[in-house]
């Protein structure tokens, strides 16, 4: 059974960064072959912000990547011997943008590899699709989810 949400939703017309939204709660993780090169890609070529990196030499412990418009994603070098471990190159995210157009210019000047090519989508969405280089897939668009039953109400 869905149950309000306890705090206001973010309208869609507007950006993450400048409204008062709940923290995110929810962090995609992933692992990489060589994780200061994904993080470099990740800052220069999508956006990302480098909050956090956790590193010894070329292997990286734990790193915090930030997106500029809300949440962000948690990575580290592979290290197939620990119980917490994914194989590179198999995640796959979808990153909300209210400038997906920008963005899409940005991956294209970059050199990164297109899966998807910025498109309007039936269900109202503007949203393209990449790969990173260790073939991770990411896929960026305006699409906020469906609204919560709390966003359906009339006020009192």
């Amino acid at each position: 059974m869905n149950q309000p949400a306890s705090e206001p939703a973010t309208e869609p017309d507007q950006p993450t960064e400048d409204a008062a939204a709940p923290a995110p709660t929810v962090w995609g993780t992933l692992q990489a072959d060589d994780a200061p090169a994904l993080i470099a890609f990740l800052v220069d070529t999508f956006g990302f912000r480098r909050t956090a990196v956790y590193a010894d030499g070329d292997t990286v412990a734990h790193a915090q990547l930030d997106w500029p418009e809300g949440g962000g994603i948690m990575l580290g070098s592979h290290a197939p011997e620990r119980a917490w471990s994914r194989q590179p190159g198999t995640a796959g995210f979808y990153v909300v943008t209210d400038r997906p157009d920008q963005l899409y210019a940005r991956v294209q000047a970059a050199g990164a590899t297109v899966i998807r090519p910025l498109e309007d989508q039936d269900y109202g969405s503007r949203e393209f699709a990449v790969a990173d280089p260790e073939g991770n897939l990411w896929s960026f668009g305006t699409y906020r989810g469906e609204a919560t039953a709390s966003e359906h109400r009339s006020p009192e």
